[in-house]
């Protein structure tokens, strides 16, 4: 085996630039990205202008045209592609089975077939596994020469991300040895928690900003909800402690349904999964450990492994929903020395 020190990767659907900022900072140079989204691409330039950026519907996309932009002539080592998973989460309450998102994932096979990368790594949630897309991707790569190995779901924590995020990933490659080897080398790390992650920064109140850190503020909360949060108690408590006169109406006799909307985070547990609207008690378990607030930015940002001098585009919402959207960079870094196994040259 001969080992190599330069790895290239091309990142399609790349986002904010969160599965870029894994490879590069294991040693994989990104040649290329691809996504639609404006602000979300705003904040992949300003985290990594060195890259080749194309923003665009990436249905309207030649594989062949990037080649040229970005003068490369060899073989690629990794395509990496992270599909849009609503049409495929749980979590989506409007999923329908036509969703036209679903067959995105399909679009990889023409970056495939213009680069021929020693391997394609798939992430997405673990409903991609049952779907139709899947079936069409497996048969198409094998009339392309790659085997594509079978789902493996992945618990982020897994990946020294502090926080509870359950993936679906998958590798494809030429070698069934390659998929095996990918596979066998994925070792779960200790968990990292909330306490490890943001005990250190500063405490704040509804409404506060640390003059130090444009991300790490409190929103401003309605009376009603501090005193919701005032009830709930620290360190995991839930709304299941709310007296009757806090409840919301929709949850009155309803306990077991979304248990944790206002709920708080443990101080040494893992975050739980983060979402778009992971700044907002009413969303979901995003209340802070201690603080009458939700989690600030900074925070969330943390807890999906964003380094703390990565940057972002966009107001709060938006912000917020790219922080959310993240594949953890953490876990893309623990996989990456698997990733680099398989692309070793015999």
């Amino acid at each position: 085996m001969t080992f190599r020190n330069k790895f290239t990767a091309i990142d399609i659907y790349c986002g904010s630039g969160a599965v870029t900022e894994g490879l590069k900072a294991e040693g994989i140079a990104v040649l290329a990205a691809v996504d639609n989204d404006p602000i979300a691409c705003e904040t992949y330039r300003l985290n990594h202008s060195e890259v080749h950026l194309c923003q665009a519907d990436i249905r309207a996309l030649n594989p062949t045209d990037i080649r040229a932009n970005i003068n490369f002539s060899g073989q690629l080592d990794l395509l990496v592609v992270c599909a849009p998973c609503q049409p495929f989460s749980s979590q989506n309450r409007k999923r329908t089975p036509d969703d036209p998102r679903a067959d995105l994932v399909l679009e990889s096979l023409k970056f495939v077939e213009e680069f021929e990368p020693t391997i394609v790594f798939f992430e997405n949630v673990p409903g991609i596994a049952n779907s139709e897309p899947l079936v069409s991707l497996r048969q198409k790569l094998a009339t392309l020469g790659y085997f594509l190995g079978e789902p493996k779901n992945l618990n982020a924590a897994d990946c020294g991300v502090p926080q509870r995020r359950e993936r679906c990933i998958m590798l494809a490659a030429r070698r069934l040895d390659q998929i095996e080897a990918f596979y066998n080398s994925i070792t779960p790390l200790p968990h990292v928690t909330v306490r490890q992650t943001i005990g250190e920064l500063r405490q704040l109140c509804s409404g506060e900003r640390d003059p130090g850190d444009p991300l790490h503020f409190a929103r401003k909360h309605q009376s009603l909800t501090l005193r919701r949060l005032n009830h709930i108690p620290k360190d995991g408590g839930s709304r299941s402690s709310l007296p009757a006169e806090l409840e919301l109406e929709c949850h009155k006799g309803r306990k077991n349904d979304f248990p944790d909307v206002y709920g708080r985070m443990r101080w040494d547990d893992v975050a739980p999964t983060l979402t778009t609207g992971c700044t907002d008690v009413t969303k979901g378990r995003f209340a802070h450990p201690r603080d009458n607030r939700a989690i600030s930015l900074r925070e969330a940002a943390l807890l999906q492994s964003f380094p703390p001098h990565y940057r972002f585009f966009g107001n709060s919402g938006q912000i917020a929903r790219q922080i959310g959207n993240a594949v953890p960079v953490n876990m893309i870094r623990t996989l990456a020395p698997a990733l680099k196994l398989c692309v070793q040259t015999i």
